[in-house]
């Protein structure tokens, strides 16, 4: 028999042992549980839910995401044609909202240059084989005296009364109408350059005024090119005299004077007393000084080409059936915002610019916003093509005649004549980003500047400031207006750029 120290024993033993076989059984069921085929295909399965579920998560909130970037950008579009001053602050890139609007990307940045879809070949570039039709101007002549002139000084521009002035908006088949070139009014061509431009029927054109600026060469010009077309630079006896000086200018064998492929083209007696003024001339005139040409694309003095002219006129012109093109401002779209920088830059005298856009504001020239049927109502003015049609070399009568009776700020003007022409004059305003990759800008040689652009009041233009007015241009800013100005007033200017 066993003592009970003995049975004590055996009994613990006995239960360690079951525990033993007890925590071994659970090891092998979990093991066997982890592998087990029903264990994997649960967790499968749930890594399968995880996924798709994590994939609809991200594609909602990329939706999501899209949706309020286009709401913000609709938003805006909005503000920015707000007459409350809160919404309209968004505009404003000095304005907070705009900033932190800016900051998380929604305002999207203006491209400075971008690709030009030009073709690839000028030599492959079919010529149009007819002229663009004339539907509804279909003979343009110009008038040659006034009669009614009593100025003891002929103006280059003539004396246009108001009535002309509104007589001349008015289309109809046959138009006679003001248009520069008024005898004894000056910017007289030699009979040589006279016989010269006669041949010109593609015409790339600059100009440099008061030897403001140094010729640029072009490059990248094609053999066709420089066959098809006339380089012509219009100077003024100053600036002829420092290219003298400054640069080699050559004689050919009839006599005309060239500078590398340009052919000089001088124009005697400058017409106004305002070099700014003058520098308009040959660059909304181009079809009154070159009246053979059938295409001209004008570029500022500042300007060097680097696109071939055919390649341009295939792609501004020929392409999409358009006569006239001309690039969108960089900054502005709206006329009187573009009068506000004219100011804040002394571009001309600040009360004589508010007077200008009173006569356009008195007139009905509504402010550009989208509902309008323009891509914008200022344009960069320093680059103009152009097909001479009868209906486009009218729109460049009217545009210098308003050039000729206000201020010479012609970027203001081009909007209210095709605002005024009613949807008739057609013009193609191409990307500000593609402007940009014409051409290399140079800068000036030396800064403009007239005293009449540091006026800030019309007390300053009287008794002995009378002495700064212009005695040829802007006649109409001194010629009572058939109607209160002084009722007018001018919307106001939400500030987009800094630049102007």
């Amino acid at each position: 028999m066993m003592s009970d120290s003995q049975r004590s024993l055996s009994v613990r033993l006995s239960r360690r042992g079951e525990r033993i076989n007890h925590n071994s059984q659970q090891s092998k069921d979990a093991e066997a549980g982890f592998f087990s085929p029903t264990r994997l295909h649960t967790d499968y399965t749930l890594k399968k839910i995880w996924k798709a579920g994590f994939l609809r998560l991200l594609l909602v909130g990329g939706i999501l995401w899209m949706l309020l970037i286009l709401f913000a950008l609709l938003f805006h579009v909005w503000s920015c044609q707000s007459s409350l001053s809160f919404f309209s602050a968004i505009c404003n890139k000095e304005g907070r909202l705009y900033v932190m609007l800016d900051t998380i990307g929604f305002v999207p940045k203006p491209q400075h240059r971008c690709p030009i879809p030009v073709a690839y070949d000028p030599d492959k570039v079919l010529l149009p084989s007819e002229k663009t039709a004339d539907t509804i101007v279909r003979n343009l002549t110009y008038v040659t005296e006034d009669e009614s002139s009593k100025s003891q000084f002929p103006l280059f521009g003539g004396n246009i009364s108001w009535s002309e002035r509104d007589e001349s908006f008015k289309l109809k088949p046959e138009m006679k109408v003001h248009c520069g070139f008024m005898p004894r009014g000056g910017a007289e061509m030699s009979s040589l350059d006279k016989e010269y431009v006669k041949k010109c029927r593609f015409v790339v054109a600059t100009g440099i005024f008061d030897a403001y600026d140094e010729p640029h060469q072009p490059s990248n010009i094609s053999k066709r090119s420089e066959k098809l077309f006339c380089f012509l630079m219009v100077v003024d006896e100053v600036s002829l005299d420092f290219l003298r000086k400054n640069t080699t200018v050559r004689k050919d064998v009839e006599g005309g004077k060239w500078v590398g492929i340009w052919r000089l083209i001088l124009l005697k007696t400058p017409p106004y007393d305002e070099p700014r003024r003058n520098g308009k001339v040959p660059k909304i005139l181009t079809h009154r000084l070159f009246p053979e040409a059938q295409y001209s694309i004008w570029i500022d003095g500042k300007m060097e080409l680097i696109v071939d002219p055919l390649l341009i006129l295939e792609r501004y012109l020929w392409r999409g059936k358009h006569t006239f093109a001309i690039a969108q401002h960089k900054h502005h779209r709206n006329i009187y915002e573009e009068a506000d920088a004219c100011k804040r830059r002394k571009r001309y005298a600040r009360p004589l610019v508010d007077l200008h856009m009173k006569i356009y504001r008195y007139e009905g020239l509504e402010p550009w916003s989208i509902k309008k049927n323009t891509v914008s109502d200022v344009p960069e003015g320093a680059v103009i093509i152009r097909e001479h049609t009868a209906m486009n070399n009218l729109f460049s009568c009217l545009w210098f005649n308003e050039v000729h009776l206000l201020t010479p700020r012609d970027q203001l003007s081009f909007g209210y004549v095709v605002d005024r022409l009613k949807g008739a004059f057609k013009v193609f305003m191409f990307q500000n980003c593609e402007y940009n990759s014409l051409f290399e800008l140079h800068p000036h040689i030396r800064e403009h500047s007239s005293k009449i652009e540091w006026v800030k009041s019309l007390q300053e233009l009287k008794g002995k400031g009378e002495s700064l007015k212009e005695s040829r241009g802007g006649f109409g800013l001194w010629t009572p207006y058939p109607g209160d100005l002084d009722s007018v007033e001018l919307p106001k200017v939400v500030r987009t750029s800094k630049a102007g």
